[in-house]
């Protein structure tokens, strides 16, 4: 008779991150840390445990093509910590608050280091590499697109919930550079609290803040 560990079904072996993978995961690292300018092709393939070639073989429009890539799993990335965050709580101002408290908690620990993982790569492409700038306008709207939807199950009219959404990101993006510089959870977790109010205002006066 067979042992009983050896008629228990195998774990299922996790399987290693591929090529395309580990340079796209990589880029996105990287360019969250340094931006796209300052973050060097042979750095990126030498972390990523690639090569030259491969690169160019997934991505044959080279550094820029899978910077786009990185963009998008930020994007994706981001995405999750914001779904977890506004799923944490049926009321939205509260869900809004757990999202800004998520952010500090996650940037602390990552010694202030893993902040928005577009924001540098934004800011130096305006203007300049039109590709990387849409893939960042993406993510951004993506995210503001997550906010509203949590806003409109919650009841808010259309408008609002979109206008909100906006001011959500917006207020989140420049929390989190600000706790980032200044080391401090202390700017996103004020953020939150504030969009909280912000948000409940709107529910409370049953439609815009400024309405009487």
């Amino acid at each position: 008779m067979a042992s009983a560990a050896t008629t228990k079904a195998a774990p299922e072996a996790k399987t290693a991150p591929g090529t395309r993978e580990r340079l796209v995961r990589t880029a996105s690292r990287l360019m969250q840390h340094g931006g796209y300018e300052n973050t060097p092709v042979k750095q990126l393939v030498r972390e990523a445990e690639a090569t030259l070639g491969s690169l160019y073989h997934f991505f044959p429009g080279g550094k820029q093509e899978l910077a786009v890539a990185a963009i998008h799993f930020g994007d994706e990335e981001f995405a999750e910590a914001l779904r977890a965050g506004l799923s944490s709580h049926e009321d939205p101002a509260r869900a809004v608050e757990a999202v800004a408290a998520l952010l500090a908690d996650a940037l602390a620990a990552s010694d202030w280091r893993d902040g928005c993982p577009v924001t540098a790569t934004a800011l130096e492409t305006v203007g300049r590499l039109p590709e990387l700038q849409a893939a960042c306008a993406q993510a951004f709207a993506n995210w503001q697109h997550l906010v509203a939807a949590k806003l409109l199950a919650s009841g808010h009219p259309e408008p609002d919930a979109r206008d909100l959404a906006v001011t959500v990101i917006a207020t989140l993006e420049g929390a989190e550079m600000t706790s980032q510089v200044t080391r401090s959870r202390t700017p996103l977790l004020l953020a939150g609290r504030h969009l909280a109010r912000l948000v409940a205002s709107y529910a409370n006066q049953g439609g815009r803040a400024d309405q009487a």
